[in-house]
C-alpha cells in the first residue's frame, strides 16, 4: 500500500504560482501512475493532471493546461505539481493519487490510493 503525503499549499496573489510536492512510501512511486485532483466545498473532487508510469506522458484539465505541469522524480518517490499564473478559481484543496495502471487516467475510480490534501488559496 502506498502512503501519500502533499505539501507546498498556501496563500498566494493571482499571477503567483506555487509548487505542491507529493511524498511517496512505503512503495515506490516507479510502479504507479500519478494524478492531482482539486476540490472546493460542497463539490466534486475534480480531475488536474495526471502522469503515466508507463511512458511518462501526461494529461491536463483543460482549465490548467497551460499554466500547469506535472512531473515526477521516481529516484525521489516524489510527485510535483508546478502551479503559474494561479487565479481565484484554482482555489481548492489538492489531492496528490496513485493507481496501478500503465497509463494515465482522469477518472477519479481508476485511483486507489490518495493522500490527505494541501489547501491552495489563490486571492484576487
Amino acid at each position: 500500500q502506498v502512503q501519500l503525503v502533499e505539501s507546498g499549499g498556501g496563500l498566494v496573489q493571482a499571477g503567483g504560482s506555487l509548487r505542491l510536492s507529493c511524498a511517496a512510501s512505503r512503495r515506490t512511486l516507479s510502479g504507479y501512475t500519478m494524478g492531482w485532483f482539486r476540490q472546493t466545498p460542497g463539490k466534486e473532487r475534480d480531475f488536474v493532471a495526471a502522469i503515466s508510469r508507463s511512458t511518462g506522458s501526461t494529461t491536463y484539465a483543460d482549465s490548467v493546461k497551460g499554466r500547469f505541469t506535472i512531473s515526477r522524480d521516481n529516484a525521489k518517490n516524489m510527485l510535483y505539481l508546478q502551479m503559474n499564473s494561479l487565479k481565484p478559481e484554482d482555489t481548492a484543496v489538492y489531492y496528490c493519487t496513485a493507481a496501478f495502471r500503465g497509463y494515465y487516467s482522469t477518472a477519479i475510480h481508476d485511483y486507489e490510493y490518495w493522500g490527505q490534501g494541501t489547501q491552495v488559496t489563490v486571492s484576487s
